[in-house]
């Protein structure tokens, strides 16, 4: 991801949630995603069911949230308060869940949440992790 991107993402994660939800919220491409957490510059949380990671592994580098669990928002805040000010980039199948999850949390003040768009099945508008070749691990 070039600086200009960072920069962007950066700026919009840290507006206050009344303007995030007014505002296009951000979203990174899953190979995007896949480099940003390489370097340590954000958070992957796959937020699909246990069935799901068993079916097509996890990404590399992701923790596992599973966001129909009854901690959820929990331990979602947990990681925040884990890794300050690091972006937590969620994942889900298609880029379906993550985006109606995003802006529902951001419409209750989270900030610092990114949608990876096409998740690991792809959709018509996104390739998704596995179409990109990219890393998974056993669940």
């Amino acid at each position: 991801m070039n600086r200009r991107a960072l920069l962007l993402l950066a700026a919009l994660c840290s507006l206050p949630g009344r303007a995030v939800a007014q505002a296009a919220l951000p979203s990174l491409s899953v190979g995007e995603a896949h480099e940003a957490a390489k370097a340590g510059k954000l958070v992957l949380v796959d937020i699909r069911t246990p069935e799901e990671w068993t079916d097509t592994g996890v990404p590399e580098g992701a923790i596992k949230l599973d966001m129909t669990g009854s901690a959820f928002e929990v331990r979602l805040a947990a990681l925040k308060l884990d890794y300050p000010g690091k972006p937590i980039a969620l994942i889900c199948r298609t880029g379906n869940r993550t985006s109606t999850l995003q802006k529902k949390l951001a419409a209750r003040g989270w900030t610092n949440l990114v949608d990876v768009r096409g998740g690991l099945l792809g959709n018509p508008k996104d390739k998704g992790w596995l179409a990109e070749g990219l890393p998974v691990t056993p669940p």
